[in-house]
């Protein structure tokens, strides 16, 4: 069914500010209004009503008894048009943005980075899952994921690549007095051994192979099975870690850690930003994708 009779809306913001302060005056310093702007709205109200809302006296205004009544109801109204309205935006202009990557990764290179994005997507509510394999992400549950594959081409998946991996052994600026220390050398270290039943990341034993020692012993262990946690360690000086190039780098670069050898290797694999390809991408989730790759750029 049609509404019907209906003001200007204008009129009732007029009338409602003008009894609210029983001045056309301030009543139009708050609407940024002319006071005979004020005046010509309340008299168009009063004439689309068929009755007066004001006695008008000199230096004076009053509200007349239906405009008393009249004023109950229309701050009433525009209280609650007012409060829908704004909750209503509210729930447009927010976007929810769901991002998943391992503990090292949220940690070490999402963490120091993430106020940027932040700032500039005020509208984006955003909520980080960890989840240490890509294995177990279900795409139901992300918008947007920052991980370690050996391969890009994960069925369902769109991937594109951040970095590629490089290996190297890492310590406290102290623990090895500066020196670079050969993989024969370092055999005889603490290393700092990440425990992952994924295997997907690559291990002490196989980073030896890589760099040419065969079935190598070690001699000297710490086991965890959180990678911030071993990288907690190697900074405070407990043994040496194996470290990741992008992952690592901002510890690198503030010198709370520094390469424990020149010796590298790779699996071939490489860090990539994937979303799930069966679902629309979101304009969050694509702005969050761009910021990723202009991360990557910049350093």
């Amino acid at each position: 069914m049609a509404l019907s009779p209906l003001p200007p809306l204008a009129c009732l913001q007029a009338f409602e500010a003008s009894a609210r302060y029983l001045s056309f005056t301030r009543a139009g310093q708050e609407l940024h209004l002319s006071t005979s702007a004020v005046s010509r709205q309340i008299s168009q109200l009063e004439t689309f009503l068929g009755r007066r809302l004001f006695v008008r006296e000199h230096n004076a205004l009053r509200l007349t008894p239906a405009g008393e009544s009249y004023t109950v109801d229309v701050r009433r109204m525009l209280e609650l048009c007012s409060s829908a309205t704004s909750s209503l935006m509210a729930r447009i202009v927010k976007s929810r943005l769901t991002v998943s990557c391992t503990a090292g990764l949220s940690t070490l290179w999402l963490a120091p980075r993430i106020g940027s994005f932040i700032d500039a997507n005020p509208d984006v509510d955003l909520r980080i899952i960890v989840r240490d394999h890509f294995r177990v992400v279900s795409p139901a549950e992300y918008d947007v994921g920052i991980f370690y594959l050996r391969s890009p081409e994960v069925p369902g998946t769109d991937a594109l690549k951040l970095f590629d991996e490089e290996v190297f052994p890492v310590c406290s600026p102290t623990y090895a007095n500066g020196r670079r220390l050969t993989p024969v050398e370092l055999l005889s270290c603490t290393l700092l051994v990440l425990e992952d039943a994924e295997r997907s990341w690559m291990s002490w034993h196989s980073w030896f192979e890589r760099v040419g020692l065969e079935r190598p012993s070690l001699s000297q262990t710490i086991i965890v099975n959180s990678y911030p946690v071993i990288v907690q360690l190697a900074t405070h000086g407990k043994g040496v870690a194996l470290g990741w190039n992008g992952v690592i780098d901002p510890l690198l670069e503030h010198g709370a850690l520094v390469r424990a050898s020149d010796a590298h290797a790779t699996m071939g694999g490489a860090y990539y930003v994937t979303r799930p390809a069966e679902r629309a991408e979101t304009p969050a989730a694509r702005r969050f994708r761009e910021w990723t790759l202009a991360q990557t750029r910049n350093t």
